[in-house]
């Protein structure tokens, strides 16, 4: 399977992110991808709470969603939404950030909502609260295709091990990982901890990011970090997206988590201990 990871830097406005990921499909799918992948908050990257009320959608009724599912249609491709932002009917009005597999009929086969709320003190002057407008979601999720066994996580996830691991045992063999990622601390971990995340599981670990700076039309505008990632089950870095808008290609061959995982079986050496 030929796989297409996109890099974009999305604004805050929704239909201009729909068109241009719409021209980097039919490219992607031009370049003989059969799976494409597109970053975090592929529809809007906003830090405006009340522009998101303004421009965001429920699920049903999302167009952007609905968009994307007829163009994995029209192209009869694999295609990872790596989350959008979607409204809920969540009382205190907080946002999903869900990710979403599509069949090559345009059919929606799994969904994930981001476990992980990115609530740090990056600097004084660079600091998040997403627990504030999204709610954390609850499920790991590992979706079963024709050609890999996905599973599925979002950005911030990929400082917690266990996560990983409970999907890589569960018979994942390849980690989705799209991502906003700062551009602070993706200077800092970004590499090492996709890697680390590759080597402790035996997965491909498959990296769609944001770069850049994102316009805001309301609201502070975000850097992101690029480097949309491809990491191979031993933990080599096979194909790095840099910092400008593109697309990456990797050829996936699943002999190489088998390969990984014959060589250093961890995945079955758990054993039970005490403390601390």
């Amino acid at each position: 399977m030929r796989v297409a990871l996109l890099q974009m830097t999305s604004s805050d406005q929704p239909a201009d992110n729909l068109a241009m990921v719409q021209q980097m499909i039919a490219d992607a799918v031009a370049g003989g991808a059969g799976f494409v992948l597109t970053p975090e908050v592929t529809n809007c990257l906003s830090g405006s709470r009340s522009h998101q009320q303004s421009v965001l959608h429920h699920e049903a009724d999302d167009p952007t969603l609905s968009a994307l599912r007829d163009t994995a249609a029209q192209h009869e491709i694999w295609l990872s939404l790596g989350s959008l932002a979607v409204k809920t009917t969540d009382a205190d009005g907080r946002f999903a950030n869900r990710q979403f597999l599509i069949d090559p009929k345009g059919e929606i086969v799994a969904r994930y909502d981001k476990i992980h709320m990115f609530d740090v003190d990056v600097t004084p002057e660079e600091t998040y609260r997403e627990s504030d407008g999204y709610r954390p979601g609850h499920e790991a999720v590992v979706a079963e295709t024709p050609f890999a066994a996905l599973g599925m996580t979002i950005c911030y996830d990929v400082r917690f091990p266990y996560l990983h691991r409970r999907l890589a045992k569960a018979g994942a063999q390849v980690l989705l990982a799209p991502a906003a990622f700062s551009h602070v601390t993706g200077a800092a971990h970004w590499h090492a901890l996709l890697q680390a995340r590759a080597i402790e599981t035996g997965c491909y670990v498959l990296a769609a990011a944001q770069t850049g700076t994102h316009p805001a039309t309301r609201g502070p505008s975000r850097r992101t970090y690029g480097h949309s990632l491809v990491v191979s089950p031993w933990g080599e870095i096979l194909a790095d997206g840099g910092t400008d808008i593109g697309i990456t290609y990797i050829d996936l061959d699943l002999e190489k988590v088998a390969q990984a995982r014959r060589q250093v079986p961890s995945l079955s050496h758990d054993r039970e201990f005490d403390g601390p």
